[in-house]
């Protein structure tokens, strides 16, 4: 059953991330460079946080007055994560219920290992259709 497959599967493993001491210029930079919506937050391995171009446009974050923000007060804290021994319909779940588009995938030490947005699961259904 497809829907039971790991989300191993059909996370993204090799994610961009940002680290919490670095500028929201290079953040920007990031999001931008790598056409990508949202972007993990770490310190070291371990996941902090998280920052969208949602949560940029929403505070009005442009490239000149970028740095006067700090990611610390940019990203969001209080994330909703799976843990990577989850299933695609676990991820499913939890994406379809909240207002977020992308779940951080953690192992048990909280150490980001990869990440798993609307996009990966709607290309997965794709594939199976």
């Amino acid at each position: 059953m497809k829907h039971l497959d790991p989300i191993s599967h059909v996370m993204t493993a090799n994610m961009k991330t940002v680290q919490i001491s670095q500028k929201m210029s290079e953040v920007l930079r990031v999001l931008a460079e790598n056409q990508i919506h949202h972007v993990p937050v770490v310190d070291g391995q371990r996941l902090t946080g998280m920052i969208s171009t949602t949560d940029i446009i929403r505070l009005n974050i442009t490239l000149s007055n970028a740095d006067e923000w700090s990611i610390e007060k940019v990203m969001k804290k209080n994330l909703v994560t799976i843990e990577i021994n989850e299933t695609v319909r676990k991820a499913a779940q939890l994406l379809s219920d909240g207002i977020f588009h992308s779940l951080p995938v953690i192992d048990r030490d909280r150490h980001l290992v990869g990440i798993i947005t609307s996009t990966d699961l709607i290309r997965y259904l794709a594939k199976l259709c």
